[in-house]
């Protein structure tokens, strides 16, 4: 198979790649979060193929992108007012909202649960994909499952040439996160996975939000989940990472002294200079939380080397979409977290 990468600036780029997911193939689809991998979500045999390319576990459900709020009443059924809150305030963006599904969403895409992921991205290539298309689109990260995500084109066609029938080349996201994820089918809103949408935005609209013990720690295999990204370990290169906690002074102290020559450092741009011949990679700025959202895939991404033995990762604190950055790192890093503060 011949991969065929589209600009997102060629006026048929939209209708083939319709054409191509309406005939169950898989597209790459640029998004605001990471770049997804695109079939008819309605289709069996097309989302099977995602799976497939990803090597992505079945018990891994997927998100619906749909082209507006309105179609969220095609595929979901008692809908909370809450959701039509989220969707007027947040959409097109970076939320994805969990829903009693219909009969019509196959087990497939939702990984045989009751429930259905949905959200609207905030690309207007990839809404125009989905309406000529006639279907939502099911889409994961593009990325090999377990691996970092992709926020390029060119992370796309490393992973997947030849194994898909085309990427829609829109750039690099914006955000660089996948979607933050809320659940709506219990009693209290439950975040499943923090993203571009803060966990204090969504309070603002809905006055309550529970916190998912799968965004603050490892879960079981076992366990069932209701959203991507909650149960294995992501977003890692193949070596291993170590999170060092603690002020600027005591990590570099801390990794100083525990550095080897196939080790590396994921640092912050104002932290570079206290990893003189550590090799360290910045990721982006510690006083600029969105570079480090936007930069940490395509680091991640640099630091999967064959060569690299251990990374020593610096990630930062708080609220915000600092939130979605420790969350990411973390499960990278599968909760290996080191208090440098401490630490010998």
């Amino acid at each position: 198979m011949k991969t065929l990468v589209l600009s997102a600036n060629h006026r048929d780029t939209a209708a083939i790649a319709a054409q191509i997911i309406r005939s169950s193939g898989l597209v790459a689809i640029p998004t605001e979060t990471v770049y997804g991998l695109g079939a008819n979500g309605l289709s069996d045999s097309a989302v099977a193929k995602i799976f497939i390319a990803k090597g992505r576990p079945q018990d891994n459900p997927l998100i619906l992108h749909v082209a507006d709020a309105g179609d969220i009443e095609k595929f979901c059924h008692s809908i909370p007012s809450a959701a039509y809150k989220l969707a007027e305030a947040f959409w097109p963006g970076p939320l994805t909202m969990v829903l009693p599904a219909r009969d019509s969403v196959p087990k497939c895409t939702t990984a045989g649960l009751s429930t259905v992921a949905v959200r609207c991205p905030d690309n207007a290539l990839t809404r125009e994909i989905i309406r000529l298309s006639g279907v939502p689109i099911a889409a994961p990260s593009a990325n090999i499952s377990g691996k970092p995500s992709t926020t390029t084109a060119q992370h796309v066609l490393h992973d997947h040439d030849g194994k898909i029938d085309a990427i829609v080349d829109g750039g690099p996201c914006r955000v660089g996160v996948e979607s933050t994820i809320v659940d709506l089918t219990e009693e209290r809103p439950r975040l499943l996975r923090p993203g571009g949408i803060t966990p204090e935005q969504l309070r603002e609209i809905l006055g309550d939000l529970v916190v998912d013990k799968a965004v603050t720690s490892q879960i079981s295999k076992d366990e069932v989940v209701k959203a991507p990204g909650m149960k294995y370990r992501h977003y890692a290169p193949q070596s291993e990472i170590i999170i060092i906690s603690g002020s600027r002074e005591k990590a570099a102290a801390y990794i100083r002294r525990h550095i080897s020559p196939e080790d590396r450092v994921l640092c912050f741009e104002e932290e570079l200079a206290l990893y003189e011949n550590c090799r360290p990679l910045a990721y982006g700025r510690e006083s600029q939380v969105d570079t480090l959202s936007a930069g940490l895939f395509a680091a991640l991404r640099e630091l999967d080397d064959p060569s690299v033995s251990r990374v020593y990762a610096r990630c930062p604190e708080g609220g915000g979409v600092a939130y979605a950055v420790q969350n990411r790192l973390k499960k990278a890093a599968a909760f290996h977290i080191v208090d440098a503060e401490v630490a010998l």
